[in-house]
């Protein structure tokens, strides 16, 4: 556990919010006034990375969050887009049946006709 002090710990990966900067703040001012010890050193060390670690996961989650709902939004507008075009073709498979109706009826009754006549 040679790890190096809290202060030549590797840079955070993002500034710290003014709360958590207030707070590492509070901590080091604490450890100033007397040496610290071994265990103490990684202590500040992990709970700085806890910190660190925590802001990140917390702003990489409302990101992820967003993305989600733009992605929502589009789906919903999809979905809404293509129910509309299956109404529309639905409308036109109804105007095909009923103008090609008549003929069906006609074909199939004179069908009827050659057949009856075809049984004489």
């Amino acid at each position: 556990m040679n790890s190096p002090p809290l202060s030549s710990a590797a840079p955070a990966e993002k500034s710290l919010s003014s709360n958590e900067e207030a707070e590492a703040g509070n901590l080091v001012e604490k450890r100033i006034s007397k040496p610290l010890t071994h265990i103490e050193v990684e202590a500040e060390r992990i709970i700085f990375s806890v910190v660190r670690l925590t802001s990140n996961s917390i702003d990489g989650l409302e990101a992820l969050s967003s993305e989600l709902r733009r992605l929502q939004t589009f789906v919903k507008s999809e979905v809404e887009r293509v129910q509309s075009e299956i109404e529309s073709a639905l409308a036109g498979i109804k105007i095909i049946i009923e103008t090609i109706a008549p003929w069906v009826r006609a074909v199939r009754a004179g069908a009827n006709i050659e057949s009856a006549q075809f049984r004489r």
